[in-house]
Formats: C-alpha cells, sequence, structure tokens
C-alpha cells in the first residue's frame, strides 16, 4: 500500500528521462564575416609589398634574360653572315673560291650558328632560371649539387655522343672538310653529302651512302682541297730513243693544256719528269702535271689515251707486265728445257730410295 502511494506520490519515476537532442550548426554571423575579411585584409596590406618586389625582381630578371638572348642571337647571326661575305669576297684568288663552294660555306655557317645560339641560350636562360628560383627563398645547393651528379652520369653514360659532338664542333669550326669535299675518313672514303655534329655522312665510289660519326674519325685526308697530282708512269723499251719520247711526250701535253675542258683542269704545265726507273729490257718515265682537286684521276685516264695515240704515230712501242725480248734477239732453242730432271727415287738401289723405304718388321719365327 505504501509503495503505490510513493510511485504515484513522484510522478517523475513513471515518466522516462528525454534523450538529449543534437545541437543545430553554428550560423556564422555577420561579425565573424567581417573579422574574417578584416584579418585577411590586414595579412594582404603587410605582405602586398614582399610580393610586389618578388614579382617586380622575377619579371626584370625575365625581361633582361630574354632581351640579352635576342641581342646575343643577333649578333652570332650578323658575325656568321660577316664571315661569308668576307670568304666570299676576300681570299683575292680563284684558287679560294673554287676551293669552298657556296653550299659548303652555308652549311658551316649554319653549323656554326646553331652552335654558338644553343650554347648562348642555354647560359642565358639557365642563368636566369636559377636567379628567379633564388628571388622565392629556395635552397639552391641541392639542386646544384644534384645537376652536378646528373651531369656525371650522364657524361659516363654518354660519352661517345658527347665525343661525336665534340669532334664535329671542331671539324666545323677548323673547317677540315665539308660539302662536295672526297676525303678518305679511314673507315670509308667517299665524297661528303652532309656535315652533322654527329654524323658525317658520305657516298662511296659505287654510290653507297656511309654515315661515319665523327668521334670514330681519326685522321682525315680531305682529297679536295688545295690541288691534286695526275701521274702518269710510260714503259719503253730501254733502247729507245729518249729525245723521241720526251717531243712526243711534250707535244701531247701542249695540245692538250689548250683544249677544253682540260686547260681548266690542269693548273700547270704537263711535265716529263724524266726516268723513273731502268731496267734491263725497259725504261720508265715519269710524266706529271697540277690539277684542279679531284680531278686527277679524270687527267690521268685522258693523258694516257693522247699518249698511247701519240706513240702509235711516232712508232714507239710501250712495253709492260712479261718482259719484253729485245727487237732481233733470238733465244737459243733448249732441247732439255720441256724435260723435267731426273728423280733420285727412280732407282730403286740409290741411297734416298733406300732411306725412304719402310722398316722389315721384325721376325717372330725360332
Amino acid at each position: 500500500m505504501s509503495a503505490v502511494s510513493l510511485s504515484a506520490a513522484d510522478p517523475s519515476a513513471a515518466v522516462p528521462s528525454p534523450t538529449p537532442s543534437p545541437s543545430a550548426p553554428e550560423v556564422p554571423t555577420l561579425q565573424d564575416a567581417q573579422d574574417h575579411a578584416n584579418n585577411a585584409a590586414g595579412w594582404v596590406e603587410e605582405n602586398w609589398s614582399t610580393w610586389l618586389a618578388i614579382g617586380l625582381r622575377v619579371l626584370l630578371i625575365v625581361v633582361i634574360a630574354v632581351v640579352l638572348r635576342a641581342v646575343v642571337r643577333r649578333a652570332i647571326t650578323k658575325l656568321i653572315e660577316r664571315m661569308n661575305r668576307r670568304a666570299t669576297t676576300g681570299g683575292g684568288t680563284a684558287l679560294s673560291g673554287l676551293l669552298v663552294n657556296a653550299e659548303r660555306r652555308r652549311q658551316r655557317s649554319e653549323a656554326i650558328g646553331s652552335v654558338l645560339r644553343s650554347v648562348a641560350s642555354f647560359l642565358i636562360l639557365g642563368t636566369a632560371a636559377l636567379m628567379v628560383l633564388g628571388t622565392f627563398q629556395i635552397n639552391l645547393a641541392p639542386l646544384l649539387a644534384s645537376a652536378g651528379v646528373a651531369g656525371v652520369a650522364i657524361g659516363f653514360g654518354a660519352r661517345n655522343l658527347v665525343t661525336d659532338f665534340l669532334s664535329g664542333v671542331f671539324m666545323i669550326l677548323e673547317d677540315q672538310y665539308g660539302v662536295g669535299d672526297s676525303i678518305d675518313a679511314g673507315v670509308a672514303s667517299g665524297e661528303v653529302i652532309e656535315v652533322g655534329l654527329r654524323v658525317t655522312k658520305l657516298r662511296g665510289a659505287d654510290g653507297e651512302i656511309w654515315y661515319v660519326r665523327n668521334g670514330e674519325i681519326k685522321r682525315i685526308g680531305n682529297l679536295s682541297q688545295g690541288w691534286s697530282t695526275a701521274g702518269v708512269d710510260v714503259t719503253v723499251r730501254s733502247d729507245e730513243d729518249l729525245d723521241g719520247v720526251q717531243e712526243t711526250l711534250a707535244g701531247v701535253g701542249e695540245r692538250m693544256s689548250k683544249e677544253e675542258p682540260w686547260n681548266e683542269m690542269l693548273w700547270g704545265p704537263i711535265e716529263t719528269l724524266g726516268l723513273d726507273s731502268v731496267l734491263l729490257d725497259s725504261m720508265v718515265v715519269r710524266v706529271s702535271a697540277k690539277t684542279m682537286p679531284g680531278k686527277a684521276l679524270t687527267v690521268e685516264r685522258e693523258l694516257r689515251w693522247r699518249i698511247k695515240r701519240a706513240f702509235d704515230a711516232a712508232g714507239i712501242a710501250i712495253v709492260g707486265g712479261a718482259t719484253v725480248p729485245l727487237e732481233g734477239a733470238q733465244a737459243a732453242a733448249d732441247p732439255a728445257a720441256g724435260v723435267a730432271a731426273p728423280s733420285a727415287y727412280a732407282s730403286s738401289v740409290s741411297p734416298q730410295s733406300v732411306a725412304a723405304s719402310p722398316i722389315p718388321p721384325p721376325s717372330t719365327a725360332k
């Protein structure tokens, strides 16, 4: 009875306690937005001068780098053009004009200008990039150290490429050969049809194209610079009249020097140098002439043709190869010439036959 009265007297005991409701999100007030705006404005006001100084410094570095690069590239272009004009109008002799043709000058100047412009651009832009990074307070020591390590690794890994490039640069600067030259590069020979910083392209005598890396060229024989020498050896009989031979050769050289196109290819008179060798039944007369570069073989072929026709007309015999017997000399017939010498092994009782006979096996009979 008392328990019922207690429960009736306390109403909270019968009613369960309510669960707490989730809190509603706070809505920013106008005052909060105004405080944030004031803080941002204050921060910008405090740092705008630093930003402006950094931006102006970066802009100044970029403008100076771009202007300096343009000025340097233009100066290099003007220098290369002046070198070409000086090579064209300078020299003073027809020989210098023949040695360096227009295509060779153009390719050489383009290669030199390209190398110089690339080096200048790399140095100017690289320095400007490092200065811009330094403006932003970036520590450049790790970057430079990494670049040095990467450069060493690339240098070891691509050493052949670096060697080819450097060899090509020095080859072009020293004008060792150019387009149109006939060269002997050791590994290949032929006419130069393209010159690059890494590879030189040659066309061989049979029309094949050789790609030769500049780093592999250890020696170069340029057959198209200066002049060439055409040499012809004429072999006549030892009893031939030397004065007549010399007069005939002089007439051939004089007529050839006055005819087209040989008068342009010959840069000197065709000279008879004299006896190159004297043998028992023949003698060799040496004929030589200075020719245009690369035309020595052509002149030699024409000179041999003319000498043969002139000697035939003058009754001078050209000999060579096997030994030619003198005229009027009759070789005595040797009846034993076609008989072989007797052999020592023909007789079975000769010491040679006994020494070469097999040793009989030992007898086993008792």
